[in-house]
């Protein structure tokens, strides 16, 4: 399939970009800074543009079988909750533009469920460093949900994930929808690859069309 990467350069899209090259889909990657992207592939090609310039990234887009969002306006982004509420309705609206049928947003874990009524980003304890950038794409699943125009999927990644996490692609997850997967020792975790092939099997099987859902071990 010929897919389109935005923030193929972050640290969920560049594993998300690997993931799809490995298993023989056309990639156009998306990114701020084209010369982040080290990687080069026959099946790769990498393009400039800043995401709040919708008129610019629609042609980007066009002839993509599938658009999927890594966008992140950066947690240390003072304005992050604006800055991704802007850049995220600028992507789904040139995703039309660009007569792109599909769009698969990757974004927090902070609307899950943990229990009834309450979401992980307003519970007790969630941390002041995350609030911002995690409630933002809790309101942005909100907009996406009112989405008549596209088929779109919005990814919550476990509640585990980060940069200090070391299993690498173990080849395995459970799915989940509004509520985190846990595992035995009653944690929700899932490693940056896997939650990449966990995207690409979406791509490809098309399991969760206007839903969302989650992973987890």
């Amino acid at each position: 399939m010929k897919l389109a990467i935005i923030g193929a350069s972050g640290f969920v899209g560049s594993h998300l970009l690997q993931e799809a090259l490995d298993r023989g889909h056309k990639v156009t990657a998306i990114v701020r800074n084209p010369e982040k992207i080290k990687l080069h592939h026959p099946h790769l090609t990498i393009k400039g543009c800043d995401v709040m310039d919708e008129a610019a990234l629609a042609p980007l887009l066009a002839g993509s079988d599938v658009v999927i969002s890594a966008y992140n306006s950066g947690w240390t982004n003072p304005n992050i909750y604006a800055d991704f509420m802007q850049g995220s309705r600028s992507i789904l609206e040139a995703t039309k533009e660009a007569g792109v049928p599909r769009i698969i947003v990757i974004g927090g874990a902070g609307s899950l469920e943990i229990k009834p009524g309450l979401q992980l980003v307003d519970s007790p304890g969630f941390p002041d460093a995350y609030k911002g950038g995690a409630t933002a794409a809790r309101d942005f699943l909100n907009e996406l949900k009112k989405e008549n125009d596209l088929d779109w999927t919005f990814l919550s990644p476990a509640i585990e994930m980060n940069h200090t996490l070391k299993i690498g692609r173990t080849g395995q997850y459970r799915t989940g929808t509004d509520q985190p997967v846990f595992n035995n020792e009653k944690h929700s975790i899932i490693s940056v690859e896997d939650l990449c092939m966990a995207v690409i099997d979406e791509v490809e099987k098309q399991q969760f069309s206007r839903k969302r859902f989650t992973v987890g071990y």
